[in-house]
């Protein structure tokens, strides 16, 4: 079957693809463009909460007619925020992690020809593009893209009477969310039934990478929440076209009572959360995965502590499907109840702290090869434990109240899931790179691009977490009305300088990885003297991944540096692919 030729065109290449490695492309660099959107989004509102008031030529260039004389209006910051969040929880970072590095890295890591089921995989993509599409389009409708935030809390979002943004663009969201949310589904029961039925011989459970262990268990998450928020999207369609009342009661616009009785916007929230904690770690997961593969292999060394490893993989995905409710400690809950959120909420960090001690612990004493995709690395498990910090006072129901709803929750999310995530899809990009195009990226401005990134990601956070402390609240579009908050100006102004720095250093990013594919130096076949499967396979992409038979594992993925009893290496080099068999007397591992 390997040796099989298939003669393929254009489109059934590059297009509609069923072959694992093109898929991940595509994820890839719609995640990217998508990205693109996001990120210069942010830039667009940070402009106003920094000088509001002030014209600026860009803003009405690119917002037009919804602005008057480059001055953003409310409605428009409001919609700019909504789908920031959208675009960068859903279709970036669960698109450039798992839709990438799920595709590229099961086949080959377990021994795969491919997926379970091609065909399937090609339409999770498909369904994915067409959400970031209506997504995108959603942008362009006449009153505005939708606006009550990417949490979409009712009823701005159950009454399309409410603000400009609750009419067509919020429409718009709900169906590329549902659209969203079928691709996740299909993509994940496919990657664990390819991880379960096609490992390849002696590839046990066991011997998994961690990255595989990351991916899998992050699927089974994604089948148990994200039909949830699919019912919670549904439901809220159906208060918004059809006159139910699952969201809304007692509605008063403008003087006039409507009709709806009944219903509460809490529930929503319970259902929104449900999905919403755990999308958390369908976002970080991936990226930790991928981090304890990058340390361990540039380190030299064995992860440390592979089993407890796993085991906090593990906990972490049960504990994140039971602690929705640290999200609603202000909507009038039970402080009985308030309380068991606290003790699950932080129960997490022992788990997390087990993996933050395990990176620390691998660094320690290794021969640490210093290249972009490790200090990407490094910056996540720094990043994951100076935001991790501040869920401690948010997983607090008596602290979070003070802080809830102000920049301290920004600060503190961003840090912990969106840098930490990106800076995990930054490390597989640089890591995995040669794997996907058979070159290598520039590893100088691999450089640039890491520094000038964390320096500007801890000079936006960081200061984010006192503003949050002063009081200063989020989703504000001018703070000119609360004179408590003018010494807080030139603060916002500082965040704003360092984010539109960090936004402008993606270029650096996305000029390396573009030239990089047509101009790079040629990749060898292992460049990084790693031990996993994939780089078993040749440099040039072949159908079926390896010609001829598939490779038998023999031990697990992180022999490096293995020597005997004389401290000379077992195999007469640092490392040994889990496809060598075990020496006369080597124990197995």
């Amino acid at each position: 079957m390997s040796d099989h030729h298939h003669k393929e065109t254009f489109v059934t290449k590059y297009i509609f693809s069923t072959d694992h490695k093109m898929i991940s492309k595509q994820f890839l660099i719609t995640g990217m463009f998508m990205g693109i959107i996001g990120v210069f989004m942010s830039m667009l509102f940070r402009l106003q909460i920094a000088w509001p008031e002030t014209s600026f030529s860009i803003i009405e260039a690119f917002l037009g007619h919804h602005q008057t004389d480059g001055v953003m209006n409310p409605d428009m910051y409001l919609a700019l925020v909504t789908i920031h969040g959208t675009i960068m929880v859903f279709f970036v970072l669960t698109a450039g992690l798992s839709g990438t590095f799920s595709n590229l890295l099961i086949p080959l890591q377990i021994g795969a020809r491919d997926m379970a089921s091609g065909f399937l995989n090609m339409v999770s993509y498909w369904l994915f593009f067409i959400s970031s599409v209506i997504m995108v389009i959603s942008l362009f409708v006449e009153a505005g893209p939708a606006s009550a935030g990417w949490t979409i809390y009712p009823p701005l979002s159950a009454l399309p009477q409410a603000i400009p943004g609750s009419g067509a663009g919020m429409t718009l969201w709900l169906v590329s969310m549902a659209i969203f949310i079928a691709s996740s589904l299909i993509g994940s029961l496919n990657y664990i039934v390819t991880v379960l039925n096609l490992r390849t011989k002696g590839m046990k459970m066991t011997r998994l990478p961690l990255t595989m262990w990351a991916f899998f268990i992050t699927a089974i998450i994604g089948v148990i929440s994200f039909p949830v928020l699919l019912s919670a999207a549904l439901l809220l369609i159906f208060d918004r076209s059809f006159g139910t009342s699952f969201y809304l009661s007692d509605i008063f616009i403008s003087g006039e009572v409507l009709h709806y009785q009944g219903g509460s916007p809490v529930l929503f929230e319970h259902l929104f959360w449900f999905l919403g904690h755990p999308e958390v770690y369908i976002i970080l997961l991936p990226a930790l995965g991928l981090t304890s593969e990058i340390i361990s292999t540039n380190a030299r060394k064995p992860i440390f502590g592979y089993r407890a490893m796993i085991g906090s993989i593990i906990a972490i995905a049960f504990l994140s499907t039971i602690v929705w409710g640290h999200h609603m400690f202000v909507s009038g809950m039970n402080p009985f109840l308030g309380s068991v959120f606290t003790f699950t909420t932080v129960l997490i960090a022992i788990p997390s702290a087990v993996k933050a001690f395990n990176y620390i612990t691998t660094l320690w004493k290794g021969n640490l090869q210093m290249n972009p995709a490790m200090l990407f690395s490094i910056g996540l498990v720094s990043t994951f434990v100076t935001g991790g910090l501040t869920g401690l006072v948010l997983g607090d129901s008596a602290l979070d109240i003070n802080v809830h709803d102000t920049y301290f929750v920004v600060a503190h999310f961003h840090l912990v899931m969106g840098v930490s995530a990106l800076f995990g899809m930054f490390a597989g990009i640089y890591h995995w790179f040669p794997k996907m195009y058979g070159t290598m990226m520039n590893k100088t401005l691999g450089y640039w691009h890491f520094w000038i990134t964390i320096i500007s990601a801890y000079g936006v956070f960081f200061p984010m977490h006192f503003i949050g402390l002063a009081g200063l609240p989020r989703r504000y579009y001018t703070n000119t009305n609360f004179p408590m908050f003018d010494d807080l100006t030139n603060i916002n102004v500082f965040i704003t300088v360092m984010a539109i720095i960090g936004g402008l250093a993606q270029l650096i990013f996305l000029a390396n990885y573009f030239i990089s594919i047509y101009r790079g130096q040629k990749a060898t076949q292992n460049p990084w003297k790693s031990n996993t499967l994939e780089w078993t396979t040749p440099v040039e992409h072949i159908h079926g991944n390896w010609p001829g038979a598939i490779p038998e594992v023999h031990r697990w993925a992180y022999d490096y540096s293995k020597t005997d009893e004389n401290g000379e290496y077992v195999h007469g080099k640092d490392f040994v692919s889990q496809d060598t068999p075990l020496l006369e007397g080597e124990e197995p591992s």
